[in-house]
């Protein structure tokens, strides 16, 4: 039964901050980050370190004005990996924007290969110079990937495609070398971190709109934003320094619509070296495709809409935002032995009084 299942906790960090919240949820961050480790091949697992070193070169030399908080975060919670963590965004996912009755919502599933993201996933309320707002996120992580301002906006993240110079399935580890080499010669924001300074500094739909698609990232990326008035919806397709919006058709999977050539959709693990270009395509069109056709209605409350294809063996949450109607509601999902994931929590339910600027008070509904 679902009663039976654990809580999402709900963590106010708007006087703590990121930091705070990772020395609260200490035990939960070092739970997470063994999963994801046990999961890796187990030669990767001796080189987390030295991984974690140069993600941190990286970061360091970017612009991102979150560096020395990660760098507190990592230092209280005294385990290596947590630059490598605030490095990385998920693997796939799926995200629909759609209004109800003249008010924007925002549902969207985040697929990612390693175990605990579901059962640790936190829901936090933090705030900025332009006002509340409230995150599903995990302790030690500094970006925002799916998150709420009431009344002002909503947002999440997918993965972009990947850049290839080969088309060959088996050369797909070339392109990540040679994209990974990309990466770490620019000094841009990570995407991520974008998006919570979206979150922190604008004050409406309009000026996160502009600043997600004008703002130089480090890696392509799939924004999806909704605000809270009609008409306030989007789906923005960034490359390092360039966008597309698309305001009608407003799903997203892990491809851009339409496909473009010298770019590939995600692929999952299991079907790494054999999937091919075509097959990826097919896949990420039959996730956003179904989302996009779903007959329910958002608003009712459930997660009826979590169904293959949308549902795959990597989900690990669903969330459903609404920034006009003032509403949060999220789940986790683990692997199950059934070959698709379950829910692993129950759902987090939050109302947020009228939907107002500003601060915000949570109320679980």
């Amino acid at each position: 039964m679902n009663s039976l299942l654990p809580a999402i906790p709900v963590i106010d960090a708007r006087e703590s901050g990121a930091v705070g919240h990772a020395a609260q949820s200490r035990a939960r961050a070092s739970a997470l980050r063994d999963g994801c480790i046990a999961s890796l091949p187990r030669a990767m697992a001796p080189l987390v370190p030295a991984l974690d070193k140069a993600a941190q070169r990286w970061l360091s030399r970017s612009c991102s004005p979150y560096v020395a908080e990660i760098g507190e975060i990592a230092a209280t919670l005294g385990f290596s990996g947590i630059w490598m963590l605030n490095c990385s965004y998920q693997w796939g996912c799926t995200s629909l924007a759609r209004e109800e009755e003249g008010v924007p919502w925002l549902a969207r599933t985040l697929d990612w290969p390693f175990p605990g993201l579901g059962l640790h996933a936190d829901v936090v309320c933090a705030q900025g110079p332009a006002g509340d707002y409230v995150s599903v996120t995990w302790p030690g992580y500094a970006g925002v990937l799916t998150a709420i301002a009431p009344g002002r906006f909503a947002a999440c993240i997918n993965q972009a495609p990947m850049r290839r110079r080969t088309r060959h399935p088996w050369l797909r580890l070339y392109d990540i070398a040679a994209n990974g080499f990309g990466t770490w010669g620019t000094v841009h924001m990570p995407p991520d971190q974008l998006l919570r300074q979206a979150f922190e500094t604008c004050a409406t739909f309009a000026a996160a709109k502009k600043m997600l698609e004008s703002a130089p990232v480090a890696r392509p990326v799939i924004y999806t934003l909704i605000g809270s008035a009609p008409g306030e919806k989007c789906v923005i397709e960034r490359t390092e320094t360039g966008y597309v919006t698309r305001e009608a058709a407003t799903a997203a999977a892990n491809d851009w619509v339409p496909g473009r050539t010298g770019w590939e959709a995600r692929i999952a693990a299991a079907r790494f070296f054999t999937c091919t270009p075509e097959e990826a395509a097919g896949r990420c069109e039959a996730r956003r495709s179904a989302l996009a056709q779903w007959p329910g209605r958002l608003a009712q409350g459930r997660f009826e809409w979590v169904l293959p294809p949308v549902l795959n063996p990597y989900t690990r949450l669903a969330v459903v935002m609404s920034p006009g109607a003032g509403v949060l509601r999220a789940v986790g999902f683990e692997m199950t032995d059934s070959g698709l994931p379950q829910e692993a929590t129950r759902v987090c339910d939050l109302s947020f009084g009228p939907a107002a600027r500003g601060a915000i008070q949570v109320c679980h509904a």
